[in-house]
């Protein structure tokens, strides 16, 4: 029952921003999560957290320690990567297009509206008010689109749908204006800043992309005679003491502040907000302004600050940043316009300052890399079909990130060789059925768009995709040897296909047209059923020759659940008809059992040892039928439980509404203990099937952009013309990924156009893994997977006064590794168990194997499977496995209801260290060779007249930690 939010398969990408950070690691946006891809390792994990709606924004530390998400309704999430766990929450006004860690870590850049605003970096630590507003800027009359820091974190070149870029100084400076470069014809989707070669913090041009497919390149023109002093306001220089910070008064009176026209060639532009927005010293209220010194790092020139002391200004000496003292007077100039000369408007684009390398993806599926500034194409490929909405460097320039929000494509391209290093496709549409493999490696999934996709479960990575299906999936299955994978679809076939091979090897078809919706195979894979939804008949294949056996009637709706008996040779079919029958397919005998009940049957489920029969009806009650006997044992009500929010269109409150109060699937737990349930709703309820009540209810999500996931509806959101979040009132330029869905071609397929183009939290399928350590749900968001969290909580086998940790080690340092790993059992703490199996010398496992009671092997045993996925001691680790099974084995074997859970996840973890070793001795074949065949050296002399063996013996097999406890 203690499992937590482990992982998200099969979510594709919708939109926002790409990131690259660290050489290898990628974020990604899938809803309202961020996704972490290691590309080196092959890894997928999403991070724990979730945002209010679907996140649009996002920005990382340069450090790779802080990421701040943000979501389309403009709330804020600062997120420790390493830690996965939230710091701090911010919420902004209006919708967020851009935002940006400065090159130093200190400030945060956002474009919120028409505002920028500049916030201060919070600390890793929780605190009051963690955000402090740096400044705001309100010079744009439009839109927000992109921002950009400049090397040295002192300037912020923004762009907005005003169709002008701005170039804004971090700071308060004396004298200093925006820059304005004007002249684009559509809104700029990107501004860069250029630095001299010479000096990597001397800006001395800019270039702008905007969405009609130019470049524009400005040249900054210095005009070091208009430099003016810079100055701060309030609290940036309060409290700094006549002559702090090495500076001396020069006694003499200030000359007059020069005039509007001499500063340097800025216009005019409207002034920023305060930090604290009131008044007071320096806040822009009422009362005599003072100016103190701004605290400037740096080396450079010397700069004037002016303070009011007694009424009489003075002036300061301090030294100034080269960079800061440059830019303050001077101006622009547009020195050249290119063009891409592409059939298509610019998605997305990104700047490398390294390698002065510009990447462009347009709305036609086709990139570019162009060498700038003699803006020179290196490659132009076209990589998909739609709009390219995210492109990106990583840090060291070799790798681009691209992202397609329509197809859900992720792919990830190394330019210099022109290969791959990731490319990745979700389902985009709804995922119907969901399937474990018999060893829990890996994961299958069948989709509203025609596709099959197997995942590996321990790293979250497709790694085969099947088109092979014209029409959704709405069954699939794993048959017993683990290579091959079943599926049914509405095109009227059940397929086959060879994960070894990866190719469709089988396909079975029905003498007239039908659809199929559900599927079953026995367990020793030589028998296919598929269920029909117009013809109301189970047909019945042979899975070696593929020939049609036998066509079962006698039901009088669709066929909505199938499922073959663990231990008998008998098939279950659950149906509309209000029916439950049994058929015995081996024998030919047809229909041999019929169980009634009140309403439509949904789902049915077989237990482990083939003793009970669950089964859902439309009015949300679970039976539990003894199929051997032909009884009913008893029901179970989860009508309340499952009942879950209220849709937008819904006349009537969450409580009063029928929808979703039932459940459409059914999973045992390994061991038979549990039962998971799951329909039209966001819960997945848990059940002990001894006592028949609920033990956990779990909320897959809380997207709000979901419908059926609030239990209240916004009173100020309902209008004449319906709710506000269904009407399309954006512009038609809007580049909103919701927008594109409501009028994209594809809005026709199956649970593509839910209410009115917003998709409802609902679960299709639910299955638990035969290792019993996790389970997975197919939702409106993808494959979310619950595993077991082996800290949350405390569960002691057989608890005493003296049963303590301190008692473990002190038997541990009196070389009393039985009685050490005993205890470690009665307390079931893994990571003294561990400590424990380890520090048991090898020539000794046989004697402690024997000693462990049997009441204590499960305990062992889950260990051993949890150390072959981490641990490096892999022949010690199977010297303990061989030892279980040969001196417990029959115990194993009467008790295989018991064990299997745990004998299962055994299985995988030794099956998965033996592809690995496959692998890298079969890449290492000649070398291994080499080294077998080389002669043995002669002793080696050492300085002390010693000899070593350099190559000979054998060493002797040693325990990892032979004395884990000493100092």
């Amino acid at each position: 029952m203690d499992f937590k939010f482990a992982n998200l398969l099969g979510a594709p990408y919708r939109g926002g921003n790409l990131i690259l950070y660290g050489e290898h690691n990628l974020l990604t946006p899938v809803g309202n999560r961020v996704n972490h891809i290691d590309l080196v390792q092959s890894e997928s994990i999403t991070l724990p957290f979730e945002n209010a709606v679907n996140v649009s924004r996002m920005a990382i530390s340069p450090n790779g320690v802080l990421l701040f998400s943000i979501d389309a309704e403009g709330r804020g999430l600062l997120v420790n990567v390493r830690r996965r766990v939230v710091l701090h929450a911010l919420r902004f006004r209006e919708k967020v297009k851009a935002v940006k860690f400065s090159p130093d870590g200190a400030f945060i850049a956002v474009g919120s509206g028409r505002v920028v605003e500049i916030w201060r970096t919070p600390g890793l630590k929780k605190q009051f008010q963690p955000f402090q507003r740096h400044r705001l800027f309100f010079g744009c009359h439009d839109v927000v689109t992109c921002l950009e820091w400049s090397a040295d974190s002192q300037w912020l070149i923004v762009g907005s749908k005003d169709l002008v870029v701005r170039i804004f100084p971090r700071d308060r400076l004396l004298g200093a204006r925006p820059f304005l470069l004007a002249g684009h014809r559509e809104a700029p989707l990107g501004a860069f800043l250029r630095y001299d070669d010479k000096d990597a913090h001397c800006i001395n041009g800019a270039y702008s992309i905007s969405r009609d497919g130019a470049l524009r390149e400005w040249k900054f023109y210095p005009d070091l005679d208009k430099i003016y002093a810079p100055y701060t306001q309030g609290a940036a220089g309060a409290g700094l003491a006549d002559g702090a910070d090495g500076m001396a008064w020069r006694g003499e009176e200030e000359k007059d502040e020069p005039e509007e026209e001499e500063m340097g060639r800025h216009p005019r532009w409207e002034d920023e907000g305060d930090d604290d927005g009131g008044g007071g010293k320096g806040g822009g209220g009422g009362g005599e302004e003072v100016t103190t010194a701004m605290e400037v790092d740096g080396k450079g020139g010397k700069a004037l600050v002016e303070k009011e002391n007694d009424g009489v200004k003075k002036k300061w000496v301090r030294q100034l940043d080269k960079g800061v003292e440059r830019m303050m007077g001077g101006r622009w100039s547009l020195v050249k316009k290119h063009l891409f000369n592409q059939e298509a408007n610019v998605g997305s684009c990104d700047y490398h300052q390294g390698l002065k390398l510009l990447v462009v993806g347009f709305s036609n599926g086709i990139f570019g890399l162009y060498q700038l500034p003699e803006f020179t194409p290196i490659h132009l490929l076209s990589i998909s079909r739609e709009k390219i909405t995210s492109s990106v460097f990583n840090e060291s320039g070799d790798w681009l990130a691209f992202g397609c929000a329509r197809l859900g494509q992720l792919l990830v391209w190394e330019w210099r060789s022109e290969t791959y290093v990731l490319k990745q496709q979700g389902h985009y549409f709804d995922v119907n059925s969901v399937a474990y493999s018999g060893d829990s490696q890996m994961i299958a999934t069948g989709a509203d768009d025609t596709k099959l996709k197997v995942w590996n479960a321990a790293s979250g990575f497709c790694f085969v995709t099947f088109t092979e299906h014209t029409m959704p999936i709405t069954a699939i299955t794993f048959v017993a040897n683990n290579n091959v994978v079943l599926s049914a679809s509405l095109d009227g076939t059940v397929r086959a296909f060879d994960l070894i091979r990866y190719r469709n090897f089988r396909t079975f078809t029905t003498p007239t047209p039908t659809q199929f919706a559900s599927l079953a195979a026995d367990p020793s894979g030589e028998v296919v059923t598929a269920g029909t939804m117009d013809s109301f008949q189970i047909y019945v294949w042979s899975m070696k020759t593929g020939r049609l056996l036998d066509v079962l009637n006698g039901h009088e709706a669709p066929i909505q659940g199938l499922c073959f008996s663990p231990t008998q040779e008998l098939l279950a079919s659950s149906s509309w008809d209000s029916t439950v029958r049994i058929w015995d397919v081996f024998e030919g005998k047809g229909n041999v059992e019929t169980f009634r009940h009140n309403h439509d049957v949904l789902a049915i489920a077989y237990s482990p040892d083939g003793k009970q029969l669950a089964s859902s009806t439309l009015d949300g009650q679970i039976w539990l039928w003894n199929p051997i006997e032909g009884q009913l044992d008893g029901t179970i009500d989860g009508r309340r439980d499952v009942a879950g929010g209220r849709r937008a269109t819904d006349r009537r409150t969450a409580a009063n509404s029928a929808f979703g109060k039932c459940f459409s699937s059914l999973c045992y737990s390994a061991d038979g203990i549990f039962l998971l349930a799951a329909g039209n709703s966001k819960y997945v309820c848990m059940y002990d099937v001894a006592e028949r009540v609920l033990l956990k209810r779990f909320q897959f999500t809380r997207n709000r952009a979901l419908d059926g996931v609030v239990d209240f509806l916004n009173s100020r959101k309902m209008t004449d013309a319906g709710p506000v979040d269904l009407i399309d009132d954006a512009p038609s330029d809007d580049d909103d990924l919701e927008l594109m869905r409501k009028a994209g071609p594809d809005m026709d397929m199956p649970g593509a156009s839910a209410n009115a183009g917003r998709p409802v939290a609902r679960v299709k399928c639910v299955r638990f893994a035969p290792t019993g350590r996790s389970w997975s749900a197919a939702t409106t968001e993808g494959v979310i997977v619950y595993s077991q969290d082996d800290n949350l909580v405390f569960d002691p086998i057989d608890l005493d006064v003296d049963v303590t940790p301190e008692a473990v080690k002190e038997a541990l340092r009196a070389r009393q590794v039985l009685r050490a790993l005993i205890l470690a059992m009665r307390l079931n703490e893994t990571p003294l168990i561990r400590l424990c199996v380890e520090s048991v010398p090898v020539a000794d496992i046989p004697l402690v194997v024997k000693g462990v009671p049997l009441t204590y092997l499960t305990a062992l045993l889950r260990v051993l499977a949890h150390m072959l996925e981490s641990s490096p001691h892999l022949e010690f680790l199977l010297r303990w496995c061989q030892e279980v099974c040969v001196a417990h084995g029959r115990y194993l074997q009467l008790r295989s209801r018991e064990t299997m859970p745990v004998m299962k996840a055994l299985q995988k973890g030794i099956v998965r260290l033996h592809d690995d070793l496959a692998s890298a001795c079969s890449s290492n074949q000649y070398l291994l060779q080499y080294l077998t065949s080389a002669p043995a050296r002669p002793p080696v002399p050492t300085p002390t007249g010693d000899t070593v063996t350099v190559a000979g013996k054998r060493p002797r097999l040693l325990a990892p930690n032979p004395d884990p406890l000493a100092v």
